[in-house]
């Protein structure tokens, strides 16, 4: 037996219909289902990746904040695969998303960059 791949990774937002339109119509990825737990008072957004992976998009009254950025312990970055690097950088300065400069990964030679979803999250482009 082995993992084949990563099936979604799951993000608890503090602003839900901020978060919504960051990774769906900036990043543009695609609502597979959208539900409201009242028993939660949370919203759960299930988001499709090209690959068939997903994010699972939450929102809970008052989640506490993330201690550090990036080096508290758990997960440091959630990454996507991209064919350019450069090219979806200058797309999301465009509409307004602040990327870090470009750099090369000193092991594979593959360029890659930060940015932030509106939590502070942060997020990888990796080029394919």
């Amino acid at each position: 037996m082995q993992l084949k791949r990563i099936h979604h990774v799951a993000v608890i937002c503090s602003d839900y219909g901020k978060s919504k339109h960051f990774y769906t119509q900036v990043l543009g990825l695609k609502v597979i289902a959208e539900n409201y737990r009242e028993a939660r008072d949370s919203y759960k957004l299930d988001l499709a990746l090209p690959d068939g992976g997903q994010i699972e998009l939450f929102s809970f009254p008052s989640p506490p904040a993330r201690p550090s950025r990036p080096e508290a312990q758990g997960l440091r970055h959630l990454a996507f695969s991209v064919e350019s690097v450069e090219e979806y950088a200058g797309y999301l300065e465009k509409v307004g998303v602040e990327v870090e400069p470009i750099r090369v990964d000193e092991f594979t030679g593959k360029p890659f960059t930060f940015f932030n979803d509106p939590d502070g999250l942060p997020l990888e482009l990796y080029q394919a």
